[in-house]
C-alpha cells in the first residue's frame, strides 16, 4: 500500500515543528542537534528545504529528543538538590 504524500508531508512538517521546539526549549544549534540525534549534520536544514525523513529516522529522532529531554530534567533536579543542600 502506498502512502498518501499530503499525510507523509504533514507528518514530517510535524516532526520539524517538535524539533524546532526542541531546539529553542534547550538553546542548540541544529547542527548540534543533527549530529547527536541522526548523526548528520545538516538533517535539520535539511527538513527545513523539505526532506522526508524515513519513519524509522523519525521514531529514532523522536526517542532521542524524548531521552535528552528526560536526562536533562534529571540532571536539573539533581543540580537543584546540590544547590538546596
Amino acid at each position: 500500500m502506498i502512502a498518501n504524500p499530503t499525510s507523509i508531508n504533514r507528518d514530517a512538517n510535524m516532526l520539524l515543528r517538535t524539533i524546532e521546539t526542541f531546539l529553542r526549549d534547550f538553546a542548540m544549534p541544529a547542527t548540534k542537534f543533527g549530529r547527536l540525534a541522526a548523526h548528520d549534520p545538516r538533517f535539520v536544514l535539511d527538513l527545513r528545504m523539505g526532506r522526508t525523513p524515513r519513519p524509522d529516522t523519525e521514531l529514532r529522532t523522536r526517542a532521542w529528543m524524548q531521552g535528552y529531554a528526560d536526562r536533562a530534567t534529571a540532571d536539573g533536579a539533581a543540580v537543584q538538590k546540590k544547590e538546596a543542600a
